[in-house]
């Protein structure tokens, strides 16, 4: 229980952040993923193969992999507010420039600069959250900032599927006409506060008792750990045997959630005899199931406080989903895939509560830096390795089975988590396992005494 001024200062981070962080997210995440409608046009007007078009998908994954860690350093450099926007428009401007793809290697290296664009993004929201709540809200609020990305699944697919109903309109192609319109469709953030004390909005109270809360929890890590952490490089964070594990983890989860959303539009089309735009509001169906579950799932992992529970059933319900779907008719596929959507999309949010609670303050940035970095790969082999099947088999069912095999063995691995709720913690090693240069020295690793807990 929170004393009345820190649960005042919640309510208000719930109307004032949280949100803004969520519109944010449902314009990048549908520059990211609507290129999984024009694939059919796309590929034939363009020359590519479902290698090639899987590839194309992937690569985004790979500059945002290299990309992230450069970008967290210019963040710390240039602050929250300029350099969010400047990810914004840049994205923004990418994203538009793919209605004028002529071939494979401009198509590759577009996918590649979109990538670098939005590099930096996630991880320093994730970390926000983690210097703003006590640790029995973030699970809402990381759900609340993730169901932007399945509104903008559920957006994307009729706005998407109408776009490409344009065909023909002065002498442009549909998709074009999606990746134009959709890609000046950016938002400049400029009311981001960089840390708490900035907080005009807060009262002095409010102010104090939320970051006496925040440390009150952090001096418990710290008591844990039998003493004050070190900073943490994030090649140190390796030697962790659970941060492995969350690589991991989160790498399967990558691998399914991408696979479904760049791979569903054309699931979908299988169905036969339906136009662009229904295929976009076929597609909606799973992400609209997707959102329901994104909001309980949330609550639920934050109620009981333990989280590894509600994740291995999220991943359970995905691979069954994607296991049906292998077996049945178009149409009941479509049912078994609203599963998959409904285990696959919430694992993320519940995912991410894990991590936050098991890392030292001190180490939280770069472990969920290095986390993303490495997790997101799962979006370069998903529809790389779709890609492949199609071409070679002629279908995506052999993809869909894998996909049952990922969320499986995902679930199994949760199991040998440590921690991942207020009630299911235990002690983690010692601080000296973990030891990096001092403070000045650590790349991208957030001061926890000054603003900037956005700038991980």
């Amino acid at each position: 229980m929170h004393s009345p001024a820190v649960q005042s200062a919640v309510r208000k981070i719930f109307r004032r952040v949280v949100p803004l962080f969520f519109v944010m997210f449902v314009a990048n995440y549908m520059d990211r993923v609507n290129l999984g409608f024009a694939q059919d046009e796309l590929r034939a007007d363009v020359g590519l193969s479902a290698a090639a078009f899987g590839l194309g998908a992937g690569i985004f994954f790979i500059a945002y992999a290299i990309f992230e860690v450069p970008s967290n350093m210019l963040m710390e450099r240039f602050g929250a507010k300029v350099w969010l926007t400047r990810i914004m428009i840049s994205w923004g401007v990418v994203a538009t420039a793919m209605a004028f793809v002529d071939s494979v290697e401009m198509f590759y290296a577009l996918r590649f600069l979109l990538g670098v664009a939005e590099a930096g993004f996630f991880p320093a929201v994730i970390y926000y959250f983690s210097r703003w709540l006590p640790d029995s809200h973030r699970g809402r609020a990381t759900s609340i900032f993730l169901m932007g990305s399945g509104t903008a699944t559920v957006i994307v697919g009729p706005v998407s599927g109408a776009l490409m109903e344009l065909h023909g309109i002065w002498g442009h192609a549909g998709w074009q006409w999606m990746f134009f319109i959709e890609g000046v469709f950016s938002v400049v953030y400029r009311f981001l506060d960089s840390g708490v004390e900035q907080a005009t909005w807060l009262t002095d109270e409010e102010k104090s008792g939320l970051v006496a809360a925040i440390d009150a929890e952090q001096d418990e890590r710290d008591a844990r750990r039998g003493g004050k952490a070190a900073r943490v490089s994030r090649w140190k964070l390796l030697a962790d045997p659970q941060m492995l594990l969350f690589l991991w983890i989160y790498f399967a989860i990558n691998v399914a959630l991408y696979a479904v959303t760049f791979w569903l539009p054309s699931i979908v089309d299988d169905i036969g005899g339906v136009s662009d735009f229904q295929v976009g509001l076929l597609t909606a169906v799973p992400w609209l199931c997707a959102l329901a579950a994104l909001f309980v799932s949330g609550r639920v992992s934050d109620r009981i406080g333990r989280r590894r529970p509600v994740l291995v059933v999220l991943l359970l319900l995905g691979g069954c989903g994607t296991l049906l779907a292998v077996f049945v008719s178009p149409w009941v596929g479509l049912g078994a895939l609203c599963l998959a959507a409904m285990g696959f999309k919430p694992a993320s949010p519940v995912f991410w509560t894990i991590p936050q609670s098991y890392l030292d303050a001190r180490a939280a940035a770069p472990g969920i830096a290095l986390i993303n970095s490495i997790g997101n790969l799962g979006g370069f082999v998903a529809p790389t390795a779709f890609g492949i099947i199609e071409d070679t088999t002629g279908s995506t069912k052999g993809g869909l089975v894998g996909l049952t095999v990922v969320g499986f063995l995902a679930a199994l691995s949760v199991l040998l988590v440590r921690g991942g709720g207020r009630n299911d913690r235990v002690r983690t090693r010692p601080a000296k396992a973990v030891a990096a240069p001092a403070p000045e020295t650590t790349p991208g690793a957030a001061r926890t005494a000054q603003p900037g807990p956005a700038t991980a």
